[in-house]
C-alpha cells in the first residue's frame, strides 16, 4: 500500500514529463545518490573499491554507451573494446602530451576522439545492416587492436609496449597512480557514471532518442516520416562510442592503470559489455545499470560460495560463470527479451497494484 500515486498531482509540462513522475521513485533514487556521495567513500577500503565499485562504475557507463546503439537504435555492434580501447590510448596520449591539463579534461577529450572514431566505422551502417553490420564491427575491433600493437607511437615507443598511467591529481588529490586513495577513485569514477546515466536518460527521451527508435523499428518508414537515416545512424555510433570512450579511458587511467590492448581490450571485453546489455535489458538506462550489476557481482559471488566455501577448484568456478552466463543469455532471450529492467517494470507494476488482484 506504500507505494502509490495517489496525492501525486502534476501542475506543468516539465512535472508531467519527468524521469521520474512518482513521488516514492524519486525519493528512492534520491536515497541511493546520497548513499553513493555521503556514505560509500566513507566506509569502502580498496578491497571493495577495486573488486566491486570501479568495475561496476566503468562497465555501467560502457553499457549505457552500447545499449544507445544497439538497445535504442538497433544497430549490432562488437567492436566496443576496440572502442574503448581507443578512448584509453587517447587518455594516455593527452596525459603525457599536456600533464597539466585537469584529468577530467582528458577523460571528455578521449571520449570525443572516441566518438569521432565511431562515428568513422559507423558509415558502413548506412548501407548494411544485422550480420553484416555486427561483422563489419567485429573488423574494427580487430583492426584497432592491431593498429595500437603495431604502431609504437601509440604507446611512446615502450619497449614493453605496454601504457601506463602517469601520476595525476584533481584538486590536489591523487586520482592515477599506485599512492591513490580509494574514496577518489570511486569519487571521480562516480561523477562521470551519474554525468553519463543523466546525459543518455535525457539524450534517449528526447527528439534525438525518438529519431534512434523509429530507426530501430523500421527504417524505411522512418524516412518516411522524415527522419534522416544518416543523421540518426552516425548520431548513435558516435553517442555510443563517446561513453564507451570514456570507460575505456576510466578503465586504463584509473581502474588498472597499465595495459596491454589485446589483453585489456580484446574481443572478450566486447562480448561482456554486450552481455550485459542482453542480461539488463536493452532499450533500458536502468538495464545498463543492472546488467554491469550482475556480470559485475558474479564473478565474486561464485568465488566466495565455491572457492571459499565449498573448496571447489578455481579453473572450475571460472568454467561454471560461463555456464551461468550463456544459460542466463539463452533464457533471457527466448522468455524474457527485455532482460532484468523488464523484471524490475513488472515487480513496480505488481507493487502499485497490491494487495488487489486487478
Amino acid at each position: 500500500m506504500f507505494y502509490r500515486e495517489a496525492g501525486d498531482f502534476n501542475t506543468s509540462y516539465a512535472q508531467d514529463q519527468q524521469t521520474f513522475p512518482i513521488r516514492f521513485d524519486r525519493y528512492r533514487y534520491y536515497l541511493v545518490l546520497f548513499i553513493a556521495v555521503f556514505v560509500v567513500p566513507f566506509v569502502v577500503n580498496d578491497y571493495w573499491v577495486n573488486s566491486l565499485f570501479l568495475p561496476f562504475l566503468i562497465y555501467a557507463i560502457a553499457a549505457i554507451g552500447l545499449n544507445i546503439l544497439v538497445g535504442y537504435c538497433g544497430q549490432v555492434s562488437l567492436g566496443t573494446g576496440g572502442f574503448m580501447a581507443v578512448g584509453a590510448y587517447a587518455c594516455y596520449k593527452l596525459m603525457t602530451a599536456m600533464p597539466e591539463v585537469s584529468m577530467f579534461i582528458h577523460i571528455l577529450l578521449a571520449g570525443g576522439i572516441t566518438a569521432a572514431v565511431g562515428a568513422l566505422f559507423g558509415l558502413p551502417s548506412l548501407r548494411i545492416k544485422g550480420f553484416y553490420l555486427a561483422v563489419a564491427t567485429l573488423a574494427a575491433q580487430f583492426f584497432l587492436v592491431w593498429l595500437f600493437n603495431r604502431v609504437p607511437w601509440f604507446y611512446n615507443y615502450s619497449a614493453s609496449g605496454q601504457i601506463s598511467a602517469p601520476e595525476r591529481d584533481t584538486f590536489g588529490i591523487l586520482i592515477t597512480g599506485p599512492n591513490t586513495e580509494a574514496w577518489a577513485t570511486y569519487m571521480f569514477c562516480l561523477i562521470f557514471t551519474v554525468g553519463s546515466a543523466l546525459v543518455a536518460r535525457n539524450l534517449t527521451r528526447g527528439s534525438v532518442g525518438r529519431k534512434w527508435m523509429a530507426i530501430r523499428d523500421m527504417d524505411i518508414a522512418a524516412e518516411i516520416i522524415g527522419v534522416n537515416p544518416l543523421r540518426a545512424k552516425l548520431t548513435a555510433f558516435a553517442v555510443s562510442s563517446f561513453f564507451i570512450g570514456i570507460s575505456g579511458a576510466l578503465f586504463f587511467s584509473i581502474y588498472l592503470g597499465a595495459v596491454e590492448v589485446g589483453e585489456a581490450f580484446g574481443i572478450n571485453k566486447s562480448f561482456l559489455v554486450l552481455f550485459m546489455i542482453i542480461i539488463g535489458g536493452l532499450g533500458s538506462i536502468f538495464g545498463s545499470f543492472a546488467g554491469a550489476a550482475f556480470l559485475v557481482l558474479l564473478p565474486v559471488l561464485l568465488k566466495i560460495v565455491g572457492v571459499d566455501w565449498l573448496g571447489w577448484p578455481t579453473d572450475i568456478v571460472a568454467h561454471l560463470q560461463l555456464v551461468i552466463v550463456g544459460g542466463l543469455i539463452v533464457v533471457f532471450l527466448i522468455a524474457e527479451p527485455h532482460g532484468l529492467a523488464q523484471l524490475w517494470r513488472v515487480a513496480k507494476e505488481k507493487l502499485r497494484l497490491w494487495p488487489f488482484p486487478h
